[in-house]
């Protein structure tokens, strides 16, 4: 059976790993939605948009944390109440949803990794707002919203903490990375197969809807995987200098803790997302990433 694709904020990082997977599939027929085609925020265009297609992807996002600081209406236009509209129009389709949330919904004070029913409580705007997006499609697609939430993304397409190290140690000698914030460096590609592994199984009766944790396994801190970045690459992982996250301040405050558990893929047959140390020994081994490091390790 062909099924039809809508893949929001198909411009982004995500949202071209997405694409590049469903192409891969030939049952699979995918259209790609950046901003530019689909604002997310005009209930008319999100259900034009949605109509005729059997899974809708959403990788659309504000993703500017500190700005959403200061702007937090205009963030949470996109990050919730659009979010509402595109679940409403999966709704009137029969579409399912795959939702792309955050670990920052959490409060980021727990010592072991937050269940996915775990009592939310952010701590910036973009929490806020993402949190926003998970209600309405909780509450509009009880039975066809998957909300999956990640961290830490990096990837080939877009910025992103990976190869902003990379691109700094072909110009600075040291660099000073924060120690004190921990999560789950999760490959965008590898998060990517994910979700298009989850719509496949909630069109074949075999996802419970519900929140799904698409992070990796393991945990580390920024310094962790820098060091890490560096050492894979053949740079010299002792430029790496551990900082706290005062030495960086910031106008939207950061989770100290972003550890997700993943006990809801238990309930799909599909197995969670592999160590962030394999996933990134595997991403540094693609063509962007490699280039980068060469170019690192050469000064530039």
């Amino acid at each position: 059976m062909t099924t039809s694709w809508l893949v929001t904020g198909a411009g982004g990082m995500l949202g071209r790993d997405v694409l590049a997977e469903l192409a891969a599939d030939p049952d699979a027929v995918a259209t790609g939605a950046g901003r530019d085609r689909l604002d997310i925020t005009d209930p008319v265009a999100a259900h034009a948009a949605v109509a005729g297609h059997h899974v809708v992807v959403n990788c659309a996002a504000w993703t500017d944390v500190d700005g959403a600081e200061s702007a937090e209406a205009a963030a949470t236009a996109v990050n919730g109440t659009g979010v509402r509209h595109l679940a409403r129009a999966c709704a009137g389709g029969g579409a399912v949803l795959v939702h792309v949330s955050t670990d920052y919904v959490f409060p980021g004070d727990a010592r072991q990794p937050y269940v996915e029913d775990a009592p939310t409580g952010p701590v910036n705007a973009y929490g806020r707002g993402k949190l926003a997006g998970e209600r309405a499609v909780a509450e509009l697609l009880p039975r066809t919203g998957y909300t999956v939430r990640t961290a830490w993304l990096y990837g080939a397409h877009g910025r992103n903490f990976v190869s902003t190290m990379l691109q700094l140690a072909a110009r600075r000698e040291t660099l000073d990375v924060v120690a004190d914030q921990y999560g789950q460096p999760t490959w965008s590609r590898a998060l990517a197969r994910q979700l298009v592994s989850l719509g496949r199984a909630a069109l074949a009766g075999r996802a419970p809807a519900g929140v799904y944790h698409g992070t990796a396994a393991g945990r580390t801190t920024w310094y962790g995987l820098a060091r890490e970045t560096f050492r894979l690459s053949g740079l010299d992982p002792e430029r790496i200098r551990p900082v706290g996250s005062g030495a960086f301040p910031r106008p939207a405050t950061r989770p100290a803790f972003g550890v997700l558990g993943h006990e809801s893929w238990s309930r799909t047959g599909l197995a969670p997302l592999p160590q962030w140390d394999e996933q990134l020994t595997a991403a540094l081994d693609t063509p962007a990433f490699a280039a980068l490091a060469a170019t690192a390790r050469t000064g530039g």
